[in-house]
């Protein structure tokens, strides 16, 4: 059950890190690259890198794999909760947000439970991985 949460984790990110990334544009003066349009094309790339390391860690039974997990859980479903309530645009496709929010509902379960028994999350890692939702999620949103 393990390698196959992990692989599926692997190759969801992997399919749509492609996809995300064949998306970005890059601009054609200097100071494009330093504005907010540029820098939030990278949120969605940003997810799937995030569920590519979770996916990675679970894979080689890593003590690390559940701080990801929350890592990843936390940032789809703020950046979810965010675009809900309006404040802020929406980047992903629904079907890809469909399939992140149930990896991140999973995550989330797997990462609190510790179903692997590769070391439950403390309650430091956890307060740590919400915010560094939160830091993700507002400087690709912000910036």
């Amino acid at each position: 059950m393990k390698k196959i949460t992990a692989f599926s984790f692997i190759l969801i990110a992997f399919v749509f890190g492609v996809i995300f990334y064949q998306k970005v544009e890059l601009p054609t003066v200097w100071e494009g690259y330093f504005t907010k349009n540029y820098y939030g094309q990278f949120g969605p790339l940003t997810m799937c890198v995030e569920l590519l390391i979770a996916g990675l860690y679970l894979f080689k039974n890593n003590n690390k794999v559940n701080f990801s997990l929350a890592l990843f859980g936390f940032t789809v479903l703020l950046d979810s909760i965010f675009t809900l309530f309006g404040l802020f645009p929406n980047v992903l496709p629904f079907y890809t947000k469909l399939i992140f929010l149930f990896c991140a509902v999973w995550s989330l379960w797997l990462a609190f439970t510790d179903t692997f028994k590769l070391g439950r999350i403390t309650f430091w890692s956890a307060l740590l991985s919400f915010a560094l939702g939160n830091v993700v999620e507002l400087f690709f949103n912000l910036w």
